[in-house]
């Protein structure tokens, strides 16, 4: 006997020469897995969380399980920018520079608490979080935090880069995002 099955046609649209079943297509799908685990970091580390930042690229915690062996200290190489540390009010124009010579698809990790909103430098010379300057898609809070933490903000960056549709920068409300930062 054959082990031969006949398997039904998932639901979708049929019409003549063409068939789609979903939204998200398996090409969307494979690209975002590819993406995932290939992410390129670029470490922009100014204080205490760099440390635990390469405490986390140690063997002991070993980022580059998750696929981010190569670190990439050249803005254009990236696709990954993790802000660490405090961003004095100077710093904010550098980071910016950054952030625009590296190319579409890119992601940004705001890394502690200084990053995220400041922290304890409540001043007039400290960036009150980096979402200020740049667009910020994941947060990891702490002050410093732990390099478990630094993981699972980075796992959280592999979903949204898993999920996100291909042509998802070039929808209107991305771009307004960007136009809201001055970015074009």
């Amino acid at each position: 006997m054959s082990d031969i099955q006949i398997v039904e046609a998932p639901a979708g649209i049929e019409g003549a020469g063409f068939f789609a079943t979903s939204a998200t297509s398996a090409i969307d799908k494979a690209i975002g897995l590819g993406r995932s685990y290939s992410l390129w970091p670029l470490p922009f580390a100014t204080s205490c969380c760099g440390i635990e930042f390469m405490a986390t690229m140690s063997p002991h915690y070993d980022l580059a399980r998750f696929g981010a062996e190569r670190l990439s200290f050249s803005p254009r190489q990236a696709d990954l920018l993790m802000v660490m540390g405090t961003i004095a009010k100077k710093m904010g124009p550098v980071l910016r520079q950054v952030y625009l010579q590296m190319a579409e698809p890119r992601w940004v990790m705001a890394v502690g608490a200084c990053a995220s909103s400041g922290g304890i430098f409540d001043t007039y010379s400290v960036l009150q979080g980096i979402d200020e300057i740049i667009p910020v898609d994941v947060y990891v809070p702490g002050c410093p935090p732990r390099p478990e933490a630094i993981i699972d903000g980075f796992m959280d960056i592999q979903k949204l880069v898993q999920t996100e549709a291909l042509r998802r920068r070039n929808e209107p409300k991305y771009q307004e995002l960007l136009a809201s930062y001055g970015i074009q």
